[in-house]
């Protein structure tokens, strides 16, 4: 029904429209991703000072009409991640987790874990080393994967079920699989295995580290799972 909302919300993007106004992508824990226009934010004066920016967390007013952007009537800061603003490559991690948000869960379907994923990252991002970013980030990948039904299956082989001899990785059978099924697949170490699994078995906070040829392979299977179940090609991490 068309009248006020009230809802917390993540800013994914912001564009410019017009000579004043801004058209925001935005994700809410019960109205998945929402598309709303702030009119007149560009202006110096406007009521909205700072706070559309992009991955600030708000609670935010809302008015929907009878079109598809609702209209952005207020907001208050609930996070302005202010560190991450002064480190450019927290702030591309940041962007690249939003764009993933936004593209794997474009819908008006809610979602609410995936809006609490989000801030759990954009909260750890604001704090993390930079060291400890890009697991982190394909930690969050993972969970993303997991939230829209397509989790690699690392238990056993995705081909056969064979629970031996789990030396690479196919998207297109969706997991790892063993040396008999590994045609068409690529190979996957030990300890890129080990970190899938224990992303998905573990808190954001808690995500392993690997080595960086680990994480390279964990990054190539995510992509070919999104590629071939969700037809996406995502940005690198970051």
């Amino acid at each position: 029904m068309p009248g006020p909302v009230k809802t917390e919300a993540v800013v994914l993007r912001s564009m410019r429209y017009g000579e004043a106004d801004r058209i925001l992508h935005i994700y809410t824990p019960a109205r998945g991703r929402v598309s709303a226009i702030a009119k007149g934010v560009r202006r110096t004066r406007s009521r909205f000072g700072g706070r559309l920016e992009p991955f600030f967390r708000l609670n935010i007013e809302l008015h929907e009409g009878r079109g598809e952007l609702l209209t952005v009537t207020g907001a208050q800061t609930i996070d302005a991640h202010p560190r991450l603003r002064g480190d450019a490559a927290a702030l591309v991690a940041a962007a690249r987790a939003c764009d993933a948000v936004g593209r794997i869960f474009e819908t008006s379907e809610p979602h609410p874990h995936v809006f609490n994923l989000l801030c759990r990252h954009l909260s750890l991002l604001d704090q993390q080393p930079q060291a400890a970013r890009r697991a982190g980030s394909l930690a969050f990948r993972l969970k993303l994967l997991h939230a829209a039904g397509i989790a690699p299956q690392l238990g056993a082989c995705a081909s056969c079920g064979d629970s031996e001899h789990l030396t690479g990785f196919s998207g297109a059978a969706g997991g790892v699989v063993c040396g008999a099924c590994e045609a068409g697949s690529f190979a996957i170490g030990e300890q890129a295995h080990e970190f899938m699994t224990g992303s998905l078995g573990a808190s954001l906070a808690d995500a392993p580290d690997a080595p960086e040829q680990a994480l390279s392979q964990v990054e190539r299977a995510i992509s070919q799972m999104l590629e071939h179940h969700a037809h996406l090609r995502l940005a690198p991490v970051g």
